[in-house]
Order: C-alpha cells, then structure tokens, then sequence
C-alpha cells in the first residue's frame, strides 16, 4: 500500500509540496458580527450509529454503475507508542493479508475476480493521522456489492492478525521501507525534527523503524489494533450509483455491532507547537544532487467552517497565483538567476500553515538564487501586487470555478469522497459546488487590492520562521551559515528595490484574419459516432462528439516524418525545435505575455516533434475552442523564436546535469536506455556536451519545415462539440494552413533493442538496495488479437510474480510485467519484468521470476488467473469507454498504425480468444530468452 511520505524540503523543487492553492490561512479578519458557518451540501445523506460510527451517502451516476468505498479512521502513526513505530501501516498491509470472511489472501483473490485491480483501483493509504481503504466496485453485480461493505466491515474491525501471515509480511514492508532509501530520505531524518519543532510528528514516520519492524511481537499489532479501530474514529463513505435509503439500511446492519473498548483511550490530537524563535539548519548528503534554501514562517491553522474562512482561503489562492505567476515570469528571462524558486502561503502539517519561498540554485550560485527569490518577497512586502494583477487572478480562479460548476452533474464520484473525507478527519466544511459558486460569485467582488496585500504583511513575519538549506556534502564547507543567510536578507532589505511593472499586452492574438478553406468532403462512421471532415487544402480533421463532460474537447494532431527525417548531426537540434518555440511564445507574444492574455481561458495547445511524428496536442472547453484553433494556426504560421529567453532554459538545464551522475537511479536509467537503445546516439544519456551540439537557429528551421505543409495532418477533436458551431471555425483555421502537398513518411533508423544476451550491472548509490529490469525482445507479429494476449501475458505474469516474490517470498514490495510493441518501422516487442530488491536477494529473486515465466511457458496460466485478467480488462474498458482521453488516445493511435477504427466495437468479444493454452503460446513465442537482457543496479562497491 502507499503510504504518506514528508518531502516538503528534500526534493528539488521545494514549494510546491506546501503552497498549494485550496489550504486554509490561519485566523481571519476581526470582525464583531457572528461567523456564518459553511452548510453542509444537502446532497450527501449523513449519519452516525449509537457507536459512534459515522457515514455519507451520495448517489452519483458518474461513473455509471459504480460506487466508491471508503473507509477512513482517524488512526495514524502518530497514535504509536515508542515500541510500535511502523504498526499502524503495517495493520494497513495486514487488512489485506486475511479478515473474518477473507482468510489470508482470498480477499485480493476474490475482489482480482470480479474486475479490481489491486493496487490500482484496490488500495490503502497511512499518514501521521489516518488511515484509509478505498474499494471501487461495480453496482451491476448485487452479491459483488453486497460482499464490498462486508469487506469494509472487516476492515473495520475484523483483521484477523495471523502471526504467520505477519512474519511473512515483514519482508513487504521492509521492502518498501527500502524502495524509499535515498538523499532525500538521509536529509529528511535530519531535517524534520527542527521544521517540526520537536514535535510527536518528527519521530513518527508512518513507515517505522527496521528495528521494530523486524522484532515487535504479533501481540504488540493486535494491541494497537483493538485500541484504535473503533466505531467512534471511523466513517464509511459511499459515493455512487447506488440507493441512497437501502445502503443506509446495510451500513446500519452491518456496522451497528461494531464494539467500543470498555474503556475507550483518549485520541489525543497531537500538534506541532510554535517556538516564537526562529531556527537554522545545514544538511548534506554525498547523493544530493543541488544547492537549496527554504524558508518556512509557520503560523497557526484552522480549519474550513465558515463563510469567512471560504474568503480566506480565496484570498489565498489568489495570492499564490500571482505569486506563481511572478516567479514563472522571472524562470523565464535571458539569464534566470536558479534552477528553480517560488513562495507561497499554505497548509503544513497538523494545526501548522506556513509562508514560504524556496531556491534551488545553479552550482556556484546559491547567493544570487536565494537573493533573486527574498527580493521578490520584499518586493510584495514593500509594494504588494497591482490592481492588473489582481483582475487577471480574478478571471483565472473564477474562470476555473465556472468549469467546475458547468461539470457539477459529471463530477467524478472520486471528488466527493475526497471532500467527504476531508470533512470527516478535518472537519473542513463540504457545501457543494453550487454553494461554492455563489461563494465565489459573492466574494470576487468585495476583494480589494488593500486586502490582498495584507496577506504578505501577515505572514511574512520575523518569527517563527525557520531555514534550511540542503546540499552535497563535498560543497560543505562553502555552504551559508546563519549569519551569512541573514546578512544575505539583510543586503536585499537594504538594496533598491523597484514595484512590479505589469507588462502585458493590450492587443488581439490575431491581427490579420486567414482566408477561410472549405469543407470538401465528408464521412460519417455512425458505429463510432466519428464525423470525417477533409478540407481543401488537405487536412484531415476527426470529430467524435461526445457528452462525457459538458464543458472539455481534447484533441491531437499529427504528421509522419519527425525527427527521423534529420541526420544524427542535427538530432540535438531537432529534438529541441518544439520547446525551442513553445518556450518563444507566439506571433507578437512573448511566453509570458501569451501567458497573461491567456488566462481567464481555460485552453492550452502544445507542439512537439517526437521520433516518427510532430504535431499538437491540445485542450479547451467549447467556449474557448476558437481561442485553441487560432493558437494552432499561429504554431503553424508565426511561430517565434526567443534564443536569450531559450539560452536560460538551457542554463538551468546545464546546472541540473552537472550532478546528474550524484543520482543512482538516472545513472541506472540512463544506462538502461543507452544499452537497450544499441549504443544509438539517439538513445545516449543527457549530458553538458549533448546540449553544446544544439544549434538554435537550426533548431528552429526543422520546426517552420515540420510544420510548413499541413496538407499530410491528421487531427482528431474529442468532447463537447457542435458541429454547426465548429465547422466554420474548422474552415477558417484550420482549411487556411498552409499546403505544399509534399509526401513524406517517417525514415527507418534502424534502432532497436540488440540481438542475443545482455547482461548490464552497474553499481552506484550507497543505500542497500538494487533495481532489476529484465527484458525480452524481438520481431513481432503486430495484429490486433496478438497485442491482446501479449498484454494479457503481462497482466497474468504479474500476477504470479506477486505471488511469488512479494507474498511467498517476501522479498519485494512490489514487482510488474510490461509488454510493449509497435507496428512501424518494423513489428517489434519488448517485454520487461522489473523490481527493487535488497542487494544480497537479487540473483535469488531472478531466478524465481525466471522460473515463473518458464512455468507459464511450460503449463500456461491457471483459468482462475486468465478469468481475473479478463475481468480486470472488462471492467476498466466499460469505464474507460465513457472518457474522451480514451477515445483520443485510441482513435489517434488507430490512424497513426492504419489500423481498423472500429476494433473497439469487438474488443469484449476479442478478449473471448485469450485462453490459458494461447497465453501458453504466447509466452513460448516471445519469452523463449533467446533476446534476453539483465539489466541490475546495486549500491557502490565497498
């Protein structure tokens, strides 16, 4: 299962992980008149058993017969005594490892059979202050939904603990203590217990401690279990197509029993305490790869109940979007001053909110970085945001808000019970969105200029605030102490520092209108609902309408040649041309003022150039649909070329790969692609002296000849379209690109995975553990039904693998098979098993894979694991057929591989043609080990 990790400072971009846009400030505005208090979305059917036990109810047709279980306790690592660090995750684990009505692991074996994943849609979560299962189930099947409460019901109280199942699971979680082992995990350790104040939370990772792990007796699990799951720290959440009166019936059935302790412990609600000083810390790793500070100024959190607070957080979420946008502003000049930085005001951990603003430096440059993000903060303290800002900040959130609420009767049952949780184990406010939008619409007027600027003055304060700064433990010696950190600050409060100048641009994104072309033909395929339009200057335009979501059209363009079509001495700079111009912005428009007179819209066009195809990929809603047509012919016709701004991305660039090689998993990956990729230039690892062949000018002649003949494009356009409305707008941008009717077709480079036995070790990285990846390829049989049983083959290999190495042996915490294959320039298939383990298992566990694979060679796959593949496949494909990713990404597929549109209308029925004995074949086919490579990373050499 996952579990909840605290990175906020240990990875490279810092901010992100604490600024997020919908946390709550601390306090609100001092005001005499009583608070109104958030309602509760009428909705929801909520309810509490005499035990205490708590549930919501909503029906949600989205998607259609489905429902979505949760069962949340407020019970966390933090509720661990000393001697039971780790067990409140590991009763996670043994929730699935045997309960009253599913002994041992029957429960996986049973739910795998009627179509759920486990671990993708069958999951669990651990976090300091709970823990949460959730079970997606069909509705379509009363006994299956029936026999769903009834696993939550166990799991609330009925794990049966069996101590052989607990022995056995040690090694799981022990595995997956060890899949976590890095830089940032040593940093972490030495870091938390200042930026948690010596808190209860920095001494209770909810992965625990090897030394428990490895030595608590069973007793001391089954303890903490009947302490803490109770029906007074539990709720049941159930969002889906489903009656809302007769679940209500069956949870009152079925969890009316549920027993209190005679006498139940105190939940105490543990808090991380505000010190009133301010603290500094320097911590190094041999592995961390950059330079960094972060500046945390912690303040006191509440949480979401009333009207006011809604404003608050408002408040909030418009701050962090200027603030976001100012600092993408200043990533993007001729010479950026970090590789990254940002600030931002939200939620911590526990009763904490925190302000914070964050750098990770070039090499050499971590005082030009740290004073380029503290000006920006001084600036806002000094000057605040201007009245520009703030509109554009309005017209984005609001704009976003409006999207939300045009979805409200396609909202994903999966959003309901995330709010539901919240305001379960939060006690934040869930008024709906309906409420929402008047909140909003009630609000946005009343936010003043004077109002936002008081955030910053309220939280960037010199108290409570601490500093970290993280880097190499060979850079030492040259890192800032406190008192050059603080001399730093005090040199940028000192300095001149001007207002923010808003420079945006007041003019259309078009100033010349194109010659509309024509629709000359039309098609109609009634099976797929998909409307053929070609127009008369050649391009194919696709259209599937679709009611799937009332307010988004997806859509994907593509041509054959790519960066195939270019000689090795000019592949660096081909395969810049697309972000050479996506980061030049367009026409008049540099990036960041295309970005400001985009916001409000909620649409986004991209251009790549990848190895066989370049086109676009894109996204609107119906309202800004031409806005995302006129964006694609700009691409075509006026793309711009920006060389200072794109000589500071490649900066950055350059600073993140002179300690790439500190890294052991991108030297690994970086080795696995160059020797899979057959030593291919194309195929070798990033690097300094790769990004010094780019020629920019170059790069941007192979992006106007990519795009200078749209005659040969193919676009496909999914979602909410009106073909009245569309057509002519198809005409006029898309019937006006321009055509030279040149034939091309992607160029044959000969690149694949060599022939015979490969085997690759490479050691670096001193944590003890190593990845394994293992690979079988080979010329291919493409054709529909061959990819089918080739997939197949993975699904039920992984199956068996888990079996074996994960729960039999274990030795992993998770393990999978992939199958991969592809039609053009040749029919080829790779096909890779791949897992991390402990170092001193590694040859032992290849061989038990090795020995799975030779047993399904030999025997072929069991029915019983064919049936839960297919189920699995059948289910996901019912849902999957609801959404307009799916469509776009299978319709696109199909014309880039010529393939018949309409193999989706007979896919259940394919799936009838995968039996064990053509698994069988299958796996003698291609898994024969005649291309076989082994490819192992394990900790440096002592």
């Amino acid at each position: 299962m996952k579990y909840t990790k605290v990175v906020w400072v240990a990875v490279a971009i810092l901010l992100l992980s604490i600024g997020e846009v919908s946390a709550y400030p601390s306090g609100g505005k001092k005001q005499a008149k009583k608070q109104v208090t958030l309602p509760l979305d009428p909705s929801v059917k909520v309810g509490k058993l005499p035990n205490g036990f708590t549930y919501y109810i909503r029906r949600n047709t989205e998607p259609k017969n489905r429902v979505t279980l949760y069962l949340a306790n407020k019970v966390g690592s933090i509720l661990e005594n000393d001697n039971q660090q780790g067990l409140a995750h590991f009763i996670e684990h043994m929730s699935f490892n045997g309960t009253k009505h599913f002994p041992k692991n029957e429960l996986v074996s049973y739910l795998q059979k009627a179509g759920v994943r486990f671990g993708g849609d069958l999951n669990a979560y651990t976090s300091f202050d709970e823990t949460v299962y959730q079970l997606p189930l069909p509705t379509d099947n009363p006994e299956l939904l029936k026999n769903g409460f009834q696993i939550m019901r166990d799991w609330a109280q009925d794990d049966l603990l069996d101590s052989v199942e607990i022995n056995k699971e040690r090694g799981v979680i022990l595995e997956e203590k060890r899949l976590g082992k890095n830089a940032s995990q040593r940093l972490q350790y030495k870091y938390l217990p200042v930026i948690l104040n010596k808190s209860r939370y920095s001494n209770r990772l909810p992965i625990g401690t090897e030394e428990i792990l490895n030595n608590f007796r069973p007793q001391t699990l089954t303890d903490f279990y009947k302490t803490w799951y109770r029906p007074d720290l539990q709720a049941l959440i159930v969002v889906g197509d489903v009656d809302v009166a007769a679940t209500e019936k069956t949870i009152i059935a079925l969890f009316s029993d549920l027993k209190l302790p005679k006498a139940p412990k105190p939940r105490i609600k543990y808090t991380v305490p505000l010190l009133q000083k301010n603290q500094f810390l320097i911590a190094t790793d041999n592995e961390y790869p950059t330079t960094a500070i972060q500046v945390f100024v912690k303040h006191q959190a509440t949480a979401l109940k009333t009207v006011e607070d809604y404003h608050q957080s408002i408040l909030r979420s418009i701050f962090n979007f200027i603030v976001s946008e100012r600092f993408d502003e200043l990533s993007k000049q001729a010479s950026p001053p970090f590789i990254e930085g940002g600030g931002s005001i939200g939620s911590f951990l526990a009763n904490i909110d925190v302000l914070s603003a964050s750098v990770v430096a070039k090499p050499g440059e971590l005082e030009r970085g740290f004073k380029a993000v503290w000006t920006e903060m001084e600036r806002l303290k000094k000057f605040g945001f201007t009245q520009s800002e703030l509109n554009r900040a309005k017209e984005a959130l609001m704009q976003s808000m409006e999207s939300v609420y045009k979805e409200k009767d396609k909202t994903q049952s999966e959003s309901y019970t995330n709010e539901y949780l919240n305001l379960f184990l939060k006690g934040d406010a869930a008024p709906g969105i309906e409420y929402e939008y008047k909140l909003y619409q009630n609000s946005f007027p009343k936010i003043t200029l004077a109002e936002l600027n008081g955030l910053i003055k309220k939280y960037l304060v010199d108290i409570n605030r601490d500093i970290v700064v993280l880097g190499s433990t060979k850079d030492s010696t040259t890192l800032p102490t406190e008192k050059v950190v603080n001399q730093w600050m005090l040199d940028v409060q000192k300095s001149t520092i001007n207002s923010y100048i808003d420079k945006s641009v007041d003019k259309p994104l078009m100033t010349q209108q194109p010659v509309a072309g024509k629709i000359v033909s039309e098609k109609k395929q009634d099976a797929l609902g998909l409307i053929e339009y070609t127009l008369s200057n050649g391009v194919k335009v696709n259209l599937k309408p679709t009611n799937f979501k009332n307010d988004e059209i997806s859509f994907h363009a593509f041509s054959s040649g790519g960066t195939s079509l270019y000689s090795d001495a000019d592949y660096e700079s081909a395969i810049r041309a697309s972000s050479l111009v996506g980061y030049s912005g367009l026409a008049d428009f540099n990036l960041v003022q295309l970005g400001k007179y985009l916001t409000g819209k909620q649409v986004r066009v991209s251009p790549y150039i990848g190895e066989r195809t370049e086109g676009l990929t894109g996204y609107s809603t119906p309202k800004d649909f031409e806005t995302a047509l006129q964006l694609v012919y700009l691409y075509f016709t006026q793309p711009r070329k920006d060389v200072e701004v794109y000589k500071g991305v490649l900066s950055q660039e350059r600073a993140t790969l002179s300690t790439r090689g500190n890294d052991p998993a991108a030297v690994f990956a970086d080795t696995v692609n160059t020797v899979l990729g057959n030593y291919s230039l194309r195929r070798s690892a990033p690097s300094i002296a790769r990004l010094d062949k780019i020629d920019l000018d170059r790069a941007f002649d192979i992006y106007k000849d990519r795009f200078a003949d749209a005659s040969d494009f193919t676009f496909t356009f999914v979602g909410n379209l009106d073909l009245e409305k569309v057509k002519p707008l198809l005409e006029k941008y898309l019937g006006s690109l321009p055509a030279i009717h040149r034939t091309e077709s992607a160029r044959d480079l000969g690149i694949h995975i060599p022939a015979g036995k490969i085997n690759k070790v490479v050691y670096k990285g001193q944590d003890p553990k190593s990845t394994v990846r293992l690979v079988f390829s080979g010329e291919y049989n493409y054709s529909n039904d061959e990819n089918n049983l080739l997939d197949a083959l993975a699904e039920v290999l992984t199956i068996k693998l888990t079996e074996r190495l994960r729960e039999d042996e274990s030795g992993v915490y998770g393990v999978e098979a992939r199958a991969s294959y592809a039609k053009y320039p040749h029919n080829r298939f790779s096909f890779s098993v791949m897992f991390g383990c402990g170092p001193e298992n590694t040859e032992k566990l290849i061989n038990s894979a090795l020995d799975e694979i030779n047993k399904l060679r030999q025997n072929g796959p069991s029915l019983v694991d064919v049936n839960k593949v297919l189920a699995e496949e059948r289910r996901s494909t019912e849902v999957q057929l609801k959404e307009n990713n799916f469509w776009l990404n299978y319709l696109t597929n199909q014309f880039q591989n010529n393939e018949n549109l309409e193999q989706i209308l007979s896919y259940q029925d394919d799936l009838n043609k995968i039996t064990p004995e053509s698994i069988k074949i299958c796996a003698n086919k291609y898994l024969d080990g005649t291309n076989f490579a082994r490819l192992i990373l394990y900790p440096d050499k002592k």
